[in-house]
């Protein structure tokens, strides 16, 4: 009985070439060396177009959203500066942190450009509405943001 049970269970025994321990416990080494030695630069399938498609993105990605996110916070800044010379917040969702603190409205406004910069740019390479590229979505939020610094300087009297 003994021996079928070991012929039964024949295929639970590991291959002698795996690997020892859990490689998925090490996050900061995966993390270091997936930053540098990428595998998935294009999706697998031909058909592909999911989130987890590809594990590297261009580095003109990393750049906008950095860009992103500066300008973010120096609307921040100008928005509030703005507010001290007596403007007001027309932004429905951010009106009520910015009479408040200066903190919560800041992290506030910035956790969510920096959240929607992070999907749009997993997603930047794919295509919206089946003609848009997701790209092309960074682009015109870096320009939109950067005509607003451009206005809310002018406001504050700045250019």
């Amino acid at each position: 009985m003994s021996t079928e049970l070991n012929d039964q269970a024949g295929w639970l025994r590991l291959p002698s070439e795996r690997r020892r321990g859990e490689r998925r416990r090490q996050v900061l080494r995966a993390l270091l060396l997936g930053s540098f030695h990428a595998r998935r630069r294009q999706p697998r399938r031909a058909g592909e177009q999911a989130l987890a498609a590809v594990d590297w993105h261009h580095p003109q990605w990393l750049a906008t959203a950095i860009l992103i996110v500066t300008l973010s916070c120096a609307d921040a800044a100008l928005t509030l500066a703005l507010i001290e010379h007596g403007a007001y917040e027309t932004n429905p969702l951010m009106r009520p942190f910015v009479y408040g603190s200066a903190l919560p409205f800041t992290v506030v406004k910035v956790a969510l450009t920096a959240g929607g910069v992070v999907l749009l740019t997993l997603l930047a390479s794919m295509r919206l509405f089946g003609r848009l590229s997701a790209g092309v979505l960074l682009y015109a939020l870096l320009a939109g943001y950067g005509a607003l610094i451009a206005y809310e300087s002018s406001l504050l009297g700045l250019l």
